[in-house]
């Protein structure tokens, strides 16, 4: 109900929020509904004497539908090609023929309030019979957010024939696009396309529909899955332009996502990352569906602790934090295995110990993928503290699942004196296309850089070196520039030149701890401290320690604990 007196819009006795010139929007469609409103009739009528583009238009509409999707009326907005838009709101059945009983009223009203465990239960008591379309698709929200996506599979596949049995064929293919990609995160890919090849023969007639962006952007998707970056970036590329040509913020958002996650494995850094900030930022501004903004906060976290850029990861984690708990949504087990590994570099290990325990239990009917990074994640955090059997056992647990354990196996090798085998396990990892090694081939190649500066392979690490930063515009990450400057202060220590490895030290140290790697910042500092002591200087040393100790000890790594204490005691008592 609008109250255009006080400037309020309700959905059952409940106050939405709106911004005041979206409100403006609502009541001119709504009063001008006899007709199509051109687009400059509405820049006029919105901005008065102002001169702005369509742009400001499209998102006004598209916030607009986000905020009418509440009530399930988001195609009570209708595009008119070349002509502009109009307010079309069908007449709904009586409530009697509509509610279908009172489980199924008190089923949407759960829905409604983010209730989504209440809401899946009381669907499922529902009679079948009674339940739309639009019905089923809640139910199988409800259940996604409430951490059962594989009970949200039957409940789709229903939705799809209700949609299409009505003849909505845009809410089938939108169904059917779900359903795909909850194949798609257990690893399904023949499921998953099968599904987004039905929803693009719905919307063989609607090119710029939003579920044909959705469908674009789900086989973009695909194509990354199949080891195929620059047709997915192509796919990625074309739901973005859908997206914003129709105003449609939520598949705007996925295409502008993924477009600059296949730039980043295709080694268009610096594009890639403003894509996903932008991205990251245009979904917070808008009132999204938790499924989308958990997949758009899943995608930029993933990029994030591929680069080890933790300090991003941080700043976006902050910004997600409100919308996870406005939505209620369960936390999935990627998200529980994204936490363990940013607790695991900033702050306690043990904490990580029971996120990524957490991570497992809820993995455990995903894809091995998820299960074997799950695993990597876990040794990776189990050397971190000390526990090299532990540590070797889950990288072997994430090798069996068919994922890769690099380079955390690598360097678990070498802190066992087993150097060739380390460099010999990173030369692997780099073989092959897919996005998944693209996407980490700069981490890669600075951790060969500096194993093999530690094998004493000095020829291959300074070419390693010199390539990397030839090639800064592709890899600009501080991770990498740290990785690089700490081989070549092994490499300037072999040759005896001390300060230049203490110098190259200290860079490596700052740019951990600029992206808020406390790990390996206080890993470096130990270095620092030794160098320092084997050139006398006992006061730098002795500042290095003192940080480094209290660190280690806030970590909780035990292993980073002895190597603290080993260099105290070459401390004088004085000190």
């Amino acid at each position: 109900m609008i109250d255009d007196a006080a400037r309020v819009l309700r959905l059952n006795e409940r106050e939405l929020h709106v911004q005041p010139l979206v409100f403006d929007l609502l009541v001119y469609l709504v009063r001008e509904r006899a007709r199509v409103i051109s687009k400059d009739e509405l820049l006029e009528a919105l901005w008065p004497g102002v001169i702005v583009t369509e742009n400001s238009l499209q998102r006004a509409i598209s916030t607009l539908r986000t905020v009418l999707r509440e009530g399930d009326m988001q195609d009570a907005i209708r595009s008119v090609p070349r002509a502009g838009y109009r307010f079309c709101l069908e007449l709904v059945p009586p409530p009697d023929a509509a509610e279908g009983g009172d489980d199924l009223t008190q089923a949407r009203h759960a829905a409604e309030a983010r209730l989504w465990n209440e809401a899946a239960v009381l669907y499922s008591k529902t009679d079948a019979a009674t339940l739309s379309g639009t019905d089923l698709d809640q139910w199988a929200l409800a259940l996604q957010c409430a951490g059962n996506p594989s009970d949200a599979v039957p409940v789709f596949t229903r939705a799809i024939a209700a949609h299409t049995q009505k003849g909505d064929l845009n809410a089938a293919a939108e169904s059917a696009i779900s359903l795909a990609g909850v194949h798609l995160e257990r690893n399904e890919l023949a499921v998953a396309k099968g599904w987004t090849a039905r929803a693009a023969e719905l919307t063989a007639q609607n090119e710029a529909s939003r579920a044909r962006g959705l469908v674009t952007w789900m086989q973009a998707r695909i194509a990354g899955s199949e080891g195929n970056p620059r047709l997915a970036h192509e796919k990625a590329e074309a739901a973005y332009a859908i997206g914003r040509g129709n105003g449609d913020v939520g598949v705007e958002a996925l295409g502008l996502m993924y477009r600059g996650f296949y730039r980043l494995s295709l080694g268009d850094t610096a594009a890639g990352l403003e894509d996903q900030d932008h991205a990251s930022a245009l979904a917070l501004s808008h009132t999204l569906d938790p499924v989308t903004g958990g997949t758009l906060f899943c995608n930029i976290l993933w990029a994030c602790r591929t680069f080890c850029d933790w300090s991003r990861a941080t700043q976006w984690t902050l910004g997600y934090r409100q919308f996870c708990t406005d939505s209620r949504m369960q936390f999935s087990g990627s998200c529980e295995l994204h936490r363990a590994e940013v607790l695991g570099v900033q702050g306690s290990l043990k904490q990580a110990l029971g996120h990524i325990e957490e991570a497992l239990a809820r993995l455990q009917n995903d894809a091995p993928w998820a299960r074997g990074d799950a695993y990597r994640v876990l040794g990776d955090i189990q050397s971190a503290i000390g526990n090299t059997d532990a540590a070797r056992a889950a990288y072997e647990k994430c090798y069996a699942l068919g994922w890769d354990p690099e380079p955390g196996y690598a360097l678990l090798l070498l802190a066992e004196g087993e150097a060739e085998q380390a460099y010999a396990a990173l030369e692997r990892s780099l073989i092959g296309q897919g996005w998944w090694t693209l996407q980490r081939q700069g981490m890669l190649l600075a951790h060969l850089a500096l194993v093999a500066a530690h094998a004493r392979k000095p020829e291959k690490a300074q070419a390693l070196i010199d390539d990397l930063a030839g090639q800064e515009k592709r890899w600009p990450m501080p991770s990498i520039r740290a990785l690089t400057n700490e081989a070549a202060a092994i490499l300037a220590k072999q040759s005896g030149d001390p300060d230049e490895a203490r110098r190259r030290l200290h860079l490596a140290r700052q740019l951990w701890t600029g992206v808020e790697c406390r790990l390996n910042a206080t890993r470096l500092r130990l270095e620092i401290a030794a160098v320092a002591l084997d050139a006398g200087d006992v006061s730098g040393a002795s500042s290095e320690l003192r940080v480094a100790s209290a660190d280690a000890q806030a970590l909780g790594s035990a292993k980073l604990q002895e190597r603290c204490a080993a260099l105290e005691k070459r401390l004088p008592k004085s000190a």
